[in-house]
């Protein structure tokens, strides 16, 4: 059956997005705090960097990696994530990723701007939608075939599900440092706990994961 997932990495007061990029640094110093321990994995490594070396952390951390990838049949992201904030009017514009991103399944980008879609060699589209969260939803399920959906961010779009009820299963990865602006996934999203079975685990890193999983 397919599930709907959302996997995000936040900052110990909460933001999951940072606010100090600069035309120099378009991820800025926080981001790589943020991620630092996700980008340490072997499955990042092998996944983003395209690295089957063996090299990357191997633990808890590692662990979450690997789920994050596994069974995904689609993949809903916002414009933001795709770089559309910072590329508005690139046409050839084909995302962060270069050309064998990691996805490696049909990907919705939400989006009022119409695009062509992108196809890549690895399995990987780029598809654009004007669509609201649930309409986006029913298409990314119908292309995943059986297989889940990840709602990849960023987390404006990731609340939009939230606040709907249309998420089973949300993974957080608090890194232990303070961020002090940008986006929080937390907002407006009182009581979203209920329905749901919260476990956590604590990675060497210090990073520590908690998941909410739809209960029945």
């Amino acid at each position: 059956m397919t599930r709907v997932r959302v996997d995000l990495n936040i900052s110990l007061d909460g933001f999951a997005t940072t606010t100090d990029q600069t035309p120099e640094n378009p991820f800025g110093e926080d981001w790589g705090r943020l991620t630092a321990a996700y980008t340490a994995t072997r499955t990042f490594h092998e996944r983003v960097f395209l690295d089957t070396s063996g090299v990357g952390t191997t633990g808890v951390d590692e662990k979450y990696a690997a789920h994050y990838f596994e069974n995904i049949g689609a993949e809903i992201m916002g414009a933001g994530m795709f770089g559309l904030h910072a590329n508005p009017d690139d046409p050839d514009w084909r995302g962060w990723w270069g050309e064998e991103p990691p996805f490696h399944a049909p990907v919705f980008v939400l989006t009022h701007t119409p695009r062509p879609s992108i196809e890549f060699a690895n399995g990987t589209s780029f598809r654009f939608l004007s669509a609201a969260p649930d309409e986006a939803l029913r298409t990314a399920v119908a292309a995943a075939d059986g297989r889940d959906v990840r709602v990849g961010g960023g987390p404006t779009t990731v609340r939009e599900y939230l606040r709907a009820g249309l998420v089973d299963e949300l993974h957080v990865g608090i890194t232990p440092i303070l961020i002090g602006s940008g986006i929080r996934l937390w907002d407006d999203l009182r009581g979203f706990e209920s329905g749901y079975r919260v476990t956590s685990e604590v990675a060497e890193s210090g990073v520590t994961h908690i998941t909410f999983s739809r209960e029945g």
